[in-house]
């Protein structure tokens, strides 16, 4: 049985080696090629000086290369940190400083942005160039006391290195969270999370080595780094694809043939206005990082109706924790469904106890899946891992549990509805609104294609409704207002429509990205009422 993530690309070079493992553009590897890359990184890492538990940075776009040092990281006993290409150089120096990166993965051209910070990382020893050096001088920050290796050059030096001895309760990686309350934090993830992560999405989405799956997420994001370790689970292919457009997506499921594709609200959103083919060869559609809001799911299923779409809710603390299965989708569309395998879900009122059918409360996940915690933070490791509620006392050290601070109900079958974060919820003259419930509204008048409601502070109510939706020529706010009146009580009516030139602001993982919203609008009425 595996139990540490990259022995997923062994055990498949075991069994099927000459099947295709990864895609990035015209360069493909076989699950024997790629366990080869992936064992050559390990050793070259070793050789670097990598020790035990210590962290590799990966700063890259989605290529091959990528794919095979986060892997060959947990090969060597290390502990992987993927960094989303498109965080700022601040951002990327901060994951760097926080967890105390030794080695960094990157290319010529990404190592040169950060000139301004690579000097803050004092515990960087080397970097590990990707891809060729430009012909002209080399416009790199000067790096007293830290290696330049050539990825080329390391894999092919040869020879092998004794890894580092890890087991299924080891650290294998540390997923940071976009930032968009604050600094990133680094969640610490071990071999066996992933693992048990990788084993439950592949039991419900019944992936079999056929599958050929597209990787269109920030391999950063805990939902894309999925594609990886479940494709790999099941021997299955992945195609990586940093794609420009949405209709750049549409063109590679078909000229790919990829039978599962997984995204978040947002760009469903773009990709239900996509003209698909009428044959599509998608097996499987799935969505996290948000609710699907009906509109944009009928469209994609009318326009892909032989695929199944599995609506699905996560967190980076506990990976993925229900999915709604598609055989419920027509009773219960608004729904994320019940417990993926091997987790439990509960539904918990403030003082612990479970909450009754229908109740409000928040969401807590128990299983093999929690996180370890928060790197480099007691304090609010100590506030979202705690305790499970409900649970024996018969034991020592009690088991801990992800409080995620999203407030849900669960119907008497069972089935989870999301109501809201905590951090989001807008209190409107002493009512506590859900922008969830707002953007329901929002959308079901089919004005608008993309939306989002925000709390603004407001000198009468404390905060009022605002929403902001993407401009479009045949929408006026006014139209808006008057047709939620008719089905939002007065109080969660939108004190304010507001339209953003194109598509609304989105975070690195490709959320909605809520925090910049409120802060473009924080002074709106305080500057209204001058």
């Amino acid at each position: 049985m595996t139990k540490l993530v990259h022995e997923f690309i062994f055990d498949a070079a075991h069994a099927r080696p000459e099947a295709q493992a990864l895609v990035y553009r015209d360069s493909q590897l076989d699950y024997k090629s790629l366990a080869t890359q992936v064992d050559a990184m390990a050793s070259a890492l070793l050789a670097c000086g990598i020790g035990s538990a210590q962290r590799v940075g990966v700063y890259l776009e989605k290529r091959i290369e990528t794919v095979v040092s986060l892997f060959g990281a947990a090969a060597a006993g290390a502990v992987f940190v993927p960094i989303n290409p498109l965080l700022k150089p601040e951002q990327v120096a901060h994951i760097l400083c926080d967890c105390n990166v030794r080695i960094l993965v990157t290319s010529a051209q990404r190592l040169s942005v950060l000139a301004d910070v690579i000097a803050l990382c004092r515990d960087l020893r080397t970097v590990m160039i990707v891809g060729p050096l430009p012909p002209m001088p080399l416009p790199l920050p000067p790096l007293p006391g830290i290696d330049i290796v050539m990825w080329d050059a390391a894999i092919d030096a040869g020879g092998h290195v004794p890894a580092h001895r890890r087991i299924d309760s080891d650290m294998a990686a540390i997923l940071y969270t976009s930032g968009s309350t604050g600094r990133p934090k680094g969640v610490v993830l071990s071999h066996r999370n992933l693992v048990a992560g990788a084993a439950s999405v592949v039991q419900y989405l019944q992936n079999t080595s056929n599958d050929r799956i597209l990787a269109v997420l920030p391999l950063s994001f805990d939902y894309g780094l999925s594609q990886l370790t479940t494709a790999f689970h099941a021997g299955a292919c992945v195609v990586l694809m940093n794609y420009l457009f949405p209709r750049d997506i549409v063109r590679m499921v078909e000229r790919e043939r990829i039978s599962g594709l997984a995204a978040v609200p947002p760009l469903w959103i773009q990709l239900a206005q996509q003209a698909w083919p009428a044959e599509s060869g998608l097996r499987y559609i799935t969505n996290s990082g948000g609710a699907l809001q009906r509109p944009t799911l009928d469209k994609l299923r009318s326009a892909l109706p032989r695929t199944e779409v599995y609506l699905m809710y996560g967190l980076t603390e506990a990976f993925r924790s229900t999915y709604l299965p598609p055989s419920e989708l027509d009773r219960r569309p608004d729904s994320i469904g019940r417990a993926i395998p091997n987790a439990e879900v509960m539904v918990v009122r403030p003082d612990g106890t479970l909450c009754a059918a229908d109740e409000p409360g928040e969401l807590v996940h128990r299983g093999a899946l929690v996180a370890q915690g928060y790197w480099n933070d007691p304090q609010k490791t100590a506030e979202c891992f705690r305790p499970a509620p409900n649970r024996s006392e018969m034991f020592s050290v009690p088991e801990l549990a992800v409080w995620s601070g999203d407030t849900v109900r669960a119907d008497k079958e069972g089935f989870i509805y999301f109501i809201g974060r905590d951090d989001d919820m807008i209190k409107v003259s002493g009512y506590r609104v859900s922008p969830h419930e707002v953007e329901e509204v929002v959308y079901a008048t089919g004005l608008v294609t993309e939306a989002a409601a925000i709390g603004v502070p407001h000198p009468q109510f404390g905060h009022a409704v605002v929403v902001i939706a993407s401009r479009s020529d045949d929408f006026s706010p006014q139209s808006l207002i008057q047709a939620c009146q008719s089905r939002l009580p007065s109080y969660m009516m939108p004190a304010h429509v507001g339209q953003w030139e194109g598509s609304l602001p989105r975070t690195a993982n490709g959320k909605i990205d809520r925090k910049l919203l409120q802060r473009s609008m924080a002074n709106f009425f305080c500057d209204e009422m001058e």
